[in-house]
Formats: C-alpha cells, structure tokens, sequence
C-alpha cells in the first residue's frame, strides 16, 4: 500500500518506541501517554515535543509487537556484553503474602530458561502497557 501524498507524515518509529518504552518503565496507559507527551517535560524532551494520539501508540505496540520485543532483548544483550549484569539471576514477583517456598513458588536458573523459550515460542502473546510485572515473570527486559 502506498501513503497518500495529503495528510501529516507519519511518527518516526524511533519516536514510538521511545514513547512505548517510557511508558513501559513509568506503567502508563496508552491514553495517560498520550496526556504525558503534551505535560511531561521529561518525555517532550526524549521524543522533541511530538505527542501522538493514543490510537497511533496503539497502532504502533500492535503492529511492532515482535521488533520491540527485539529491541529489548538486543538491550539485555548489550548490558551482559558491558558487564552490567552479574551472573545471578533473579526472578521478582510483586505480590505481598506470607512466605511460601514450593516448587511453584520459587524459580531456578533451568526454571527461568524454560520459561524464556516458551514465551519465545507463543508469538501470539501481546504485549500490553500497565500489566503487572509479574506476568512477564521469567523473561528478561520488557519482552512479553
């Protein structure tokens, strides 16, 4: 499909991404990104003053599920390449109870593999801002 030659040109996806993963790390909704964008001077700064509608930051996170997922772990990649990993491999849950060490409950470095290649292997699983962190449990970065 060819673009119309009328209307404004498109986000650069450099510009998306960045807006996608700061909301990401603050856990924003699409529309609170799209608020953030024209008040926050810490965003305005990262993406220029451009603010995207929620529905482009949308459109975006759906049609680029698999080229963000890339990006963040070519991001993990890099940090394990500059040493700012160490070899230990830890696993957060957010939740508050008392605690209770079963083999569901706790995770091992084996545990934690498997769980990565079976998350690699469902490419139908959607990425989504404001989930809890733990339903990522298992996967390095901000994969989903």
């Amino acid at each position: 499909m060819t673009p119309a030659a009328t209307g404004r040109p498109a986000y650069h996806p450099s510009t998306l991404l960045k807006i996608y993963l700061y909301g990401y790390l603050n856990r924003s909704s699409r529309a609170a990104l799209e608020r953030e964008a024209q008040r926050n001077i810490e965003l305005m700064w990262l993406v220029g003053r451009l603010a995207p509608d929620f529905k482009t930051i949308a459109d975006f996170r759906k049609d680029n599920g698999a080229a963000i997922q890339s990006v963040c772990r070519q991001f993990v990649e890099l940090c394990r390449k500059l040493g700012l990993f160490t070899r230990a491999v830890v696993s957060i849950d957010g939740s508050k109870f008392k605690a209770v060490n079963n083999r569901d409950k706790n995770y091992t470095v084996a545990k934690v593999g498997k769980r990565i290649e079976q998350v690699d292997a469902r490419p139908h699983v959607r990425l989504s801002l404001g989930r809890p962190v733990s339903q990522y449990a298992g996967n390095e970065g901000c994969t989903g």
